[in-house]
């Protein structure tokens, strides 16, 4: 760490001035992956020394259409919208509102975590930093993919999510604390997180096309809409298809990621992130001092070990800030982080000793492409000779999503080799059951078979088709929806005493937490 520190202070020491403009031919680059990969639409803002050198859009906002990308289109930026509600916490603590400190308690006297003595100690910063003790994602189902719960209702759920580890000893990224920091806004302000975010963030800001709800969303006509590949055996295999643009993020989740922005937009963030939090005309969003504390490393993340082809990219140190990600790369600082909602997904990066930023957004899950040209613009802006990122990334991905095709594979193989009866007769399944944090599921039976209904969770139900012994698989009349194989437990008796599921996808992602459930039989059907 000591010859590390060392070298960020003779890095810093000299003035290297950043590369004037993207790569050559960077344009014709970007859209020949775009057709190559099959992404519907990318936008990408570039921000040197205070200025843009690029805002612009590839492709088209929604499969079927000629409305071409340009740099106003909005697109779903999922978390790394968590940077927006970390600042709008700073610009109350400029104004001695709060303090990061602060116990949550002292501004939501009301709020519980499972554990009393966390209740009393967890703090606004413990908020944004992903070591509460909760585990990866734990809570999401009550967001993803979509809810009938309000924001004051999921966060007093929070209560009953039973840690997976010890407070403040562990990382662990989860979202549902970035709904709580939302509330905490509401609770300070007397304004939703929407419109404090709106009026103080992104419009003071000079973000004039960015939004913070849907019907407001919905209004923008220069918006991208949400792509994904579901024909194949799972998700990221087979044709790139439109999804609905209105099934999206539950709107309790917003904090932790439900912003859109354009190429415009993101420019003019980079610009406030990197000159310290102050606007072009020097007036400041928010102090230095806070800009400063955002970008200060809280968390240590543990250090993902990529294969050999990828080894470069692999950090020495990993850390999360104030809803930031701060690593190095190479020997050199990077502030990022990523988001992903259902059809969209993002990166922003700052090179602050190059006074560099970027961002680049898709409308479709194609995270290959992603990672490759956020690793080809790293390199330029470092001055580095291009290694291949963008077929690396790819390759990887790739990799990825047939290793999971294989596992799924054999999953299914060694299930059918050894698919046992059920236990009971389909209508003593029947029944509603109740987890304490997401609420109930209801299992129905009729001519057909089983059914089951996610209650807190609009439109997610369907059919549960026999799997092996006691367990079911779901078959959701929406298809975009990841399945659960769902697992009934039996007494000697012959009675239903909890259901658990887990994902059937091996390489789900984590916000699908249908693992954290824990379904109990409620008396009576009440």
């Amino acid at each position: 760490m000591m010859r590390l520190k060392i070298a960020a202070l003779l890095l810093s020491a000299v003035a290297i001035p950043a590369v004037a403009a993207p790569p050559a031919g960077f344009e014709k680059e970007v859209e020949a992956l775009r057709q190559k990969i099959g992404a519907p639409g990318v936008a990408i803002a570039i921000v040197e020394n205070g200025k843009t050198t690029m805002a612009r859009g590839f492709g088209v906002r929604q499969l079927g259409s000629t409305a071409p990308v340009d740099a106003d289109t909005t697109f779903q930026t999922g978390s790394t919208g968590k940077a927006v509600t970390a600042a709008a916490l700073a610009i109350l603590v400029d104004e001695g509102k709060i303090k990061w400190d602060d116990p949550v308690i002292r501004h939501m006297p009301w709020f519980r975590m499972n554990d009393p003595w966390v209740t009393r100690e967890i703090t606004v910063r413990d908020l944004l930093v992903h070591r509460s003790g909760l585990g990866l994602g734990q809570g999401d189902l009550m967001m993803v993919p979509r809810t009938r719960l309000t924001r004051k209702q999921t966060v007093e759920r929070v209560a009953h999510l039973k840690p997976r580890t010890s407070f403040r000893s562990a990382y662990a990224y989860d979202n549902i604390l970035y709904a709580v920091a939302g509330q905490l806004i509401e609770e300070v302000t007397g304004q939703r997180w929407e419109d404090f975010v709106r009026a103080r963030v992104l419009r003071a800001g000079g973000m004039m096309t960015a939004t913070t709800d849907s019907p407001e969303r919905f209004t923008v006509e220069n918006r991208s809409y949400p792509h994904a590949r579901l024909s194949g055996p799972l998700r990221g295999l087979g044709a790139q298809q439109p999804l609905d643009e209105k099934d999206e993020l539950g709107r309790n989740a917003a904090p932790a990621g439900g912003l859109t922005f354009s190429a415009n937009d993101e420019a003019a963030w980079l610009k406030i992130q990197l000159n310290g939090g102050a606007l072009p005309d020097g007036k400041p969003l928010f102090s230095k001092a806070q800009h400063a504390e955002m970008w200060k490393p809280v968390t240590i993340m543990p250090v993902p070990q990529l294969p050999d082809s990828l080894k470069l990219a692999q950090p020495t140190y990993q850390s999360y800030a104030l809803g930031w990600q701060v690593q190095d790369y190479r020997g050199h600082k990077i502030i990022s982080h990523g988001g992903g909602v259902l059809g969209s997904i993002t990166r922003v990066v700052l090179i602050p000793e190059r006074n560099v930023g970027f961002a680049i957004m898709m409308n479709s899950e194609d995270s290959g492409m992603l990672l490759g040209l956020t690793y080809r613009m790293i390199d330029h802006y470092l001055g580095l000779p291009d290694n291949g990122w963008i077929a690396k990334w790819e390759s990887w991905y790739q990799q990825r999503l047939e290793g999971g095709r294989q596992a799924l594979a054999a999953m299914q193989k060694t299930t059918g080799e050894a698919k046992g009866a059920p236990s009971l007769p389909t209508e003593r399944y029947a029944g509603r059951y109740r987890d304490a944090w997401y609420g109930d599921v209801v299992v129905g039976n009729d001519a057909r078979g089983l059914t089951i209904d996610f209650t807190s969770s609009p439109n997610m139900a369907g059919r549960l088709t026999h799997w092996a012994y006691n367990s079911f698989i779901t078959d959701f009349d929406d298809k975009t929806l990841e399945k659960a194989i769902v697992t009934f437990a039996i007494d000697d008796k012959g009675k239903v005493t909890g259901v658990t599921m887990k994902a059937a996808n091996p390489i789900a992602d984590f916000s699908w937490d249908y693992h954290d459930l824990d379904l109990k039989p409620v008396a009576d059907g009440k």
